[in-house]
């Protein structure tokens, strides 16, 4: 039987998303990840438990102690984790793995790692450590059929204090049902899952904030679920902000029962412009003209939008960039947000390029979505690297943020700071990315 006493849990961090980079604290809230595995490990096993997320706090290699690191990483970060990982092994540390990056290449990450959990964890994590401390740790976990009832509440008191405008964060629905080319929601995620809603209920509770963050990457596709969500979140009286897909538009009963419950603000994925580029992307659900209408009956009902866009698509070409800061403007989109189109490792995209040779490289510290890691059919690389700044620099200028605001007015104190927040994000964005 293994000695046992310490747990080290460890986000890695880096570029624009690493503490004291591009993305300041005005603009961070707590991950679910790091507190969701602390509230999973078995009590019976008696663990100090430690939670290092890089974005807050860089790890400390001299005064971090533990027995055994569980990493967690996505693809743009990896490189980051597998540095931690091989640091504390050389100590004679044991390392467990998992994340997003584990999920998609796990022999990969074996290769630094004592074990691999793969895909969800809240059950194979916990049996992984039973498992280490038995003496008998598999080289791979991988939960067969994820289940998310009974889920503890998440251990924030181990957050660092002060480090994110807010930890008040919860989720409801896990995966999406799309598959989206580039994505790796589906490439990742076993299913579209939803917990049973009373437990989330409660859980909003347990938070005790008039501001709740929702990190469900795709909520609204299960309709009956979310709608009744909703309906029982209403007496809460509370403030949310969440995803959603453009589809939200298409629903009214959905639509009203998202506001009635508290609806500030959504991210929404338009990814594109183009009609083409949409086609391609296999978001046929979306359309410009329904992006005029969500904009415009989000704000009707003082629903702030975060705006994502890819560009980089097969169908692109060098006007996609004037054309979709045209549309953020005379929107009044409240906080557009801009990458490239990624091709992350074992996705259908990844694959497609990679038989037709145009990958550039497999560095992935550059698979951020904000570097040019393939070479684009209608552009040449630097076009699109020159588009992406572009894009950036000039949605957020004083003159063109104060323009979107008035046109918007919508949330202006949180929207003003949140502005002034990627405004700084943008003109770092060439040297940290």
């Amino acid at each position: 039987m293994k000695r046992l006493e310490k747990l080290a849990l460890i986000m890695p961090r880096r570029g624009l998303y690493k503490k004291g980079r591009g993305f300041k604290k005005y603009l961070a809230y707590a991950p679910l990840t790091l507190t969701t595995l602390a509230s999973v490990v078995p009590e019976e096993l008696g663990l100090d438990i430690r939670v290092v997320d890089e974005g807050v706090e860089e790890v400390d290699f001299e005064t971090l102690d533990a027995d055994v690191v569980g990493i967690t990483g996505i693809t743009g970060h990896i490189r980051r984790g597998y540095e931690i990982a091989d640091i504390f092994r050389a100590r004679g540390k044991k390392v467990i793995m998992g994340g997003v990056h584990s999920t998609l290449m796990p022999e990969e990450a074996k290769q630094h790692a004592d074990s691999v959990v793969i895909g969800y964890a809240y059950r194979t994590f916990p049996q992984a450590l039973r498992d280490l401390r038995a003496g008998n740790l598999r080289d791979f976990y991988r939960e067969p059929n994820p289940s998310l009832e009974n889920l503890p509440t998440p251990r924030r008191d181990l957050l660092k204090r002060g480090g994110y405008i807010s930890t008040k964060t919860t989720q409801a629905v896990f995966g999406c049902p799309h598959k989206c080319e580039f994505c790796v929601i589906s490439a990742t995620n076993s299913g579209y899952l939803h917990r049973p809603i009373p437990e989330v209920i409660e859980d909003i509770k347990s938070l005790d904030s008039k501001l709740i963050f929702f990190l469900d990457p795709s909520p609204i596709e299960g309709k009956e679920y979310i709608k009744e969500l909703y309906r029982q979140m209403i007496p809460l009286n509370l403030n949310w902000m969440g995803l959603s897909t453009s589809k939200i538009i298409d629903d009214p009963e959905l639509l009203d029962l998202a506001t009635e419950s508290g609806c500030a603000g959504l991210l929404i994925g338009f990814e594109s412009v183009s009609a083409k580029s949409l086609k391609q992307m296999n978001k046929g659900f979306n359309s410009l003209d329904k992006h005029y209408r969500l904009v415009e009956e989000l704000h009707k009902r003082n629903i702030a939008i975060q705006g994502c866009f890819v560009f980089g698509s097969d169908a692109d070409e060098t006007s996609v960039f004037q054309d979709t800061v045209d549309f953020v403007l005379q929107t009044g989109l409240d906080l557009p947000r801009y990458t490239v189109y990624t091709p992350f490792p074992t996705t259908p995209f990844f694959n497609r390029l990679e038989s037709e040779g145009r990958l550039l490289t497999k560095d992935w510290n550059k698979y951020n979505c904000q570097n040019v890691v393939f070479q684009p059919k209608n552009m040449s690389v630097g076009d699109l690297e020159q588009g992406l700044e572009y894009a950036w620099k000039e949605s957020y200028t004083m003159r063109n943020i104060t323009k979107r605001l008035l046109k918007s007015r919508t949330r202006p104190l949180i929207m003003t700071l949140a502005n002034r927040g990627y405004r700084l994000y943008s003109q770092e964005h060439e040297r940290y990315k």
